[in-house]
């Protein structure tokens, strides 16, 4: 990095931003296997194993195969650039837990909101508690094997999310996918951020 004209590259070490990300969605939607799929560090999970006490509880209409659960927090690093670390924070998707959603989202830059498409109406808890909040975020269609069913014009109109909100397509279990759809959410924080810029 030249300073003043100079040639000179300078030796000071670069301090990279770290930003605080939240990955959220309804129950079984992936956002653990989102965070799995991107953090650079083993990721630190809180998941325990569904029991029959969730029996009549937790909605497990689409995903009847889920055996765990996440009941606190999923946590990860990704470094997207020398300058940017994202650290991720993974809501738990079951309402009986959504009181530590206000702790997990305090101080966010953003959030992705993970949906399925077999299960859109789990989608709309998360969608209104960040437009509530405004914190902006973006929605990501994790497409389960590999498949989309729908349109994200047919996804918009089905969540009633305003036209600047990216919708975007995913595959939650691989890391460039993932990866892609944090990029997303940068730009796109970055740019909300610049409206609300006094000139």
């Amino acid at each position: 990095m030249a300073f003043g004209g100079s040639d000179q590259v300078s030796d000071t070490p670069v301090v990279p931003t770290s930003l605080k990300i939240v990955v959220a969605g309804g129950f079984g939607v992936g956002k653990t296997t989102l965070v799995n799929s991107v953090s650079e560090i083993p990721p630190l999970r809180t998941e325990e194993v569904l029991t029959e006490a969730s029996v009549g509880v937790d909605d497990m209409a689409g995903i009847e195969s889920k055996e765990t659960t996440t009941v606190a927090l999923d946590f990860g690093r990704i470094t997207i650039n020398p300058q940017v670390v994202l650290y991720l924070f993974g809501t738990p998707g079951q309402n009986r837990f959504w009181f530590m959603w206000d702790e997990l989202a305090s101080g966010a830059l953003g959030a992705i909101v993970l949906v399925d498409t077999r299960r859109l109406d789990s989608s709309f808890p998360s969608i209104d508690f960040f437009e509530r909040r405004d914190i902006p975020f973006v929605i990501a269609v994790n497409g389960f094997d590999g498949s989309f069913d729908h349109t994200i014009d047919e996804v918009r109109q089905a969540l009633d999310v305003d036209t600047g909100v990216p919708i975007i397509t995913c595959d939650a279990r691989r890391r460039e996918s993932s990866k892609e759809v944090l990029v997303e959410l940068v730009q796109y924080t970055m740019t909300k951020l610049r409206e609300r810029t006094p000139a």
